[in-house]
């Protein structure tokens, strides 16, 4: 059983007042005035005798008069107590008008995102990224919406099955979306610092130019790069971790131009490489690491050209190039660390390493 003295349970809505249940307030204030109104009596008494010694006695109406007036006062106060609470009971109807009306935006949006046509799945995407703005509470659950959107299955080739017509400029909006929400980590509507989960998703184009990446994780594992470029021109990569465990590079450019790394990850672990480009062209690596560590280049290229190492780690170790373009042409190393440690390079794959020392390799 319930105890009755207990204060009712938080309603649902935000900021909603959780007040005493009335049935209980309305008695004990009742209990509470007729006691403070009987100690007034006697109190008022006793004080205005000690004011007037050796006089008459104070009358009985001057004393109810000093009563009164105090309980006015009182009452006066209460007034605006239950004013109060009126208002916090409003306030409370008020937020949770604007929750229902958040999460009906939220439900119409998923729906569009749902639909047949390409043109609806488009205003799905605006509408979820606007919701996430006006949001906050709810923001992360919104960019996780448009982030499983990119993880279902996609079919890039217009002759197959499944293929659907106008799908790929859905999902190119909704990366352009993400990438202007990571431009200014002081913005209020940032999304700097978010967990990005692209676990498995197909792309085959996609623009992440300036974005800033500090803190949280990107995750591109098992991801599969396929056509067009994937850009990172002038990315900031200051903490946290770019994961591309696993993905499969089979067309495409994936492109760091210019890219600032100065902390966290970007991991190539046990990626398959086997074409287009993954390109590091003339980024500047001061800190953090580049991992392709156990990656695998079967073709295609990955690219360090003019590329300035003053710090942090770029690990090869372990890795296997038996073909394709292999190339660290105009790199500048001044500190920090290039590891080739149990790497196998075949004949097949052409090697470039400009400007870096010979490094001993391990032959398949």
């Amino acid at each position: 059983m319930q105890n009755p003295r207990r204060r009712s349970p938080e309603q649902q809505g935000r900021h909603t007042p959780n007040l005493w249940p009335v049935w209980l307030v309305a008695p004990v204030s009742l209990i509470l005035v007729a006691v403070l109104a009987y100690g007034l009596y006697h109190g008022v008494d006793v004080f205005l005798t000690a004011e007037n010694p050796g006089k008459k006695p104070v009358s009985g109406q001057d004393n109810v008069k000093t009563t009164v007036t105090a309980l006015t006062l009182v009452g006066a106060v209460l007034a605006g107590l239950y004013a109060y609470r009126k208002q916090l009971l409003d306030e409370g109807a008020s937020h949770r008008a604007d929750a229902m009306q958040l999460a009906e935006r939220y439900t119409k949006a998923a729906e569009q995102l749902g639909h047949d046509q390409a043109a609806v799945r488009l205003a799905g995407a605006y509408a979820m990224a606007r919701l996430a703005d006006d949001w906050e509470e709810q923001r992360r659950v919104c960019v996780d919406v448009l982030c499983a959107y990119l993880r279902m299955p996609y079919e890039t080739d217009t002759g197959a099955e499944g293929y659907m017509k106008g799908e790929r400029e859905v999902r190119l909006t909704i990366i352009r979306t993400i990438r202007d929400h990571l431009q200014d980590p002081t913005e209020a509507t940032t999304w700097c610092g978010y967990d990005l989960d692209f676990t498995g998703a197909v792309f085959d184009g996609g623009d992440f130019t300036r974005a800033q990446f500090i803190g949280g994780t990107v995750n591109f594992r098992n991801a599969m790069f396929t056509d067009g470029t994937v850009s990172f021109l002038g990315a900031t990569i200051s903490d946290g971790w770019l994961n591309f465990l696993g993905a499969r590079f089979t067309g495409g450019t994936i492109n760091f131009l210019d890219a600032i790394i100065t902390g966290g990850t970007v991991n190539f672990l046990a990626s398959a490489i086997s074409g287009g480009t993954v390109s590091f062209l003339a980024s500047a690596i001061s800190g953090g690491t580049v991992d392709f560590r156990a990656a695998e280049l079967s073709g295609g290229v990955i690219d360090f050209d003019r590329a300035t190492l003053s710090g942090g780690t770029v690990d090869f170790s372990a890795a296997r190039l038996s073909d394709g373009i292999f190339s660290f042409d105009g790199a500048t190393l001044s500190g920090g660390m290039v590891d080739f440690s149990s790497v196998r390079i075949h004949d097949t794959c052409m090697i470039s390493w400009g400007p870096l020392p010979v490094i001993p390799v391990n032959e398949p």
